[in-house]
């Protein structure tokens, strides 16, 4: 099955506030972290079942170098990515704010 990919409006948000930690840190390092980003959102259509669920029926992508994931929804014909969190974080505030943002 093909899968087409979505991100909600609100994970540019979460983006792009990382991508600042991490240019403000090192110059350049912002640019690779998008990459990263980007890179490991487009491989998830190709096998989205491969990643396990974590928290109902929300799954999981780790990034490579950075201590973050991408959490998405497999809908119908559809990854739908639902946020990009920092792995240190509380798990519980990461499964509330997912749920404050499941609208399908």
């Amino acid at each position: 099955m093909k899968y087409r990919l979505r991100f909600l409006p609100i994970v540019e948000d979460d983006t792009i506030s990382a991508y600042n930690w991490y240019e403000h840190k090192s110059r350049g390092l912002g640019e690779e972290f998008l990459r990263m980003f980007y890179a490991r959102s487009s491989e998830i259509p190709r096998n989205p079942m491969l990643y396990r669920k974590v928290h109902g029926e929300f799954r999981r992508r780790l990034l490579r170098r950075f201590p973050y994931a991408i959490y998405f929804k497999v809908v119908k014909n559809e990854v739908i990515i639902f946020g990009l969190f920092h792995c240190a974080r509380n798990p519980q505030t990461i499964q509330s704010k997912l749920k404050g943002r499941d609208k399908t």
